[in-house]
């Protein structure tokens, strides 16, 4: 199968050169690696010139075609016709040497699979099931178990929590994302992180990422996952295995992401549930409250008070504008 490599990047040139020497040592490469730059500099332009990368296509855009999801449509437009699979990565990952071909026998496996998501290594803190542990703070999962963060210890005990396995959208949208352990199976699943994902080329030429999620575009992976469902299955595979870095650049501010999760979250729950039942919407605000104020007792518990403060006002207002202006869901 021949598969095409499109890495959106913005102000990171010394972790995408990072990213590219995974690629250079992998089992199976590339047909071609189309990068696309959202820098308002040249440093990425120069390291990528200086650097010598086998089927690399470097495209600089401008302001009109900047942001995740504008330069994912402007990759996916400058892809060879005769590549059957596209595979997308974040700039701060770094693969593992058999990642793409972990992904090939993915799709080569079943017909019906159309999406393919992997796994962070150093995010991952699944441990095999021990004899005795607290069912409120630790999720079991065929036959391991990982700690519950503290949101999900709340809703452990207020009863809404999902009852469907990691990845999985139940009826009130907040999902499990605490991957899967590496036990070398396959999972089906509503949602593929957009850190590592691919898609059969049927899928990208139909649709296209959202306009709604242009800017920062926090959650236009989830929103495409639950559409590419309209031609098949999406999965995680735990054999294909990358690190993730997390950088900072580029991030927005902690105001406004506060008002994309509540928003942008909305969103992709009403793309997958158009119509839930009231317990589900009595659930998802609970949700989102609970958050809310979670987020604001971070004020005092944390050293970054002020990133808290802000993320927590955010939040708010995102909740507060969905009553007067709920987001135009584009299917």
């Amino acid at each position: 199968m021949k598969f095409s490599l499109i890495i959106c990047t913005y102000m990171r040139p010394n972790a995408i050169v990072t990213l590219l020497e995974s690629v250079k040592i992998q089992t199976v490469y590339p047909t071609e690696i189309i990068i696309v730059d959202g820098s308002t500099d040249n440093q990425t332009t120069k390291i990528l010139k200086e650097s010598n990368f086998d089927k690399l296509i470097y495209y600089k855009v401008s302001k009109e075609d900047r942001g995740l999801t504008r330069q994912r449509n402007f990759g996916i437009n400058k892809v060879t016709k005769e590549t059957d699979i596209v595979c997308f990565l974040d700039d701060d990952t770094v693969l593992t040497k058999n990642y793409f071909e972990e992904i090939l026998k993915t799709f080569i496996s079943d017909d019906e699979i159309v999406g393919v998501g992997g796994l962070a290594i150093n995010q991952n803190r699944w441990k095999i099931k021990d004899k005795n542990y607290n069912k409120l703070l630790y999720y079991e999962f065929d036959g391991y178990i990982i700690k519950e963060s503290s949101r999900n210890v709340i809703r452990n005990i207020l009863g809404i929590q999902s009852n469907l396995p990691p990845s999985r959208m139940p009826e009130f949208s907040n999902v499990r994302t605490y991957g899967y352990p590496f036990n070398n199976k396959t999972y089906e699943v509503d949602l593929l992180v957009g850190m590592s994902f691919s898609f059969r080329k049927k899928v990208v030429d139909t649709i296209k990422f959202s306009k709604y999620f242009e800017g920062y575009g926090l959650y236009e992976d989830a929103d495409f996952s639950i559409r590419a469902q309209k031609f098949g299955k999406n999965v995680i595979n735990t054999k294909v295995q990358l690190y993730h870095y997390h950088a900072s650049e580029g991030r927005p501010n902690k105001y406004n992401y506060g008002k994309m999760v509540v928003r942008n979250g909305w969103y992709v729950w009403r793309l997958k549930y158009p119509n839930p039942s009231i317990m589900a919407r009595c659930k998802w605000n609970i949700i989102v409250i609970t958050l809310i104020y979670m987020r604001f007792l971070n004020v005092f518990t944390t050293k970054k008070r002020k990133e808290a403060f802000t993320e927590f006002l955010g939040r708010k207002v995102g909740l507060l504008s969905l009553l007067f202006n709920k987001p135009t869901i584009i299917r």
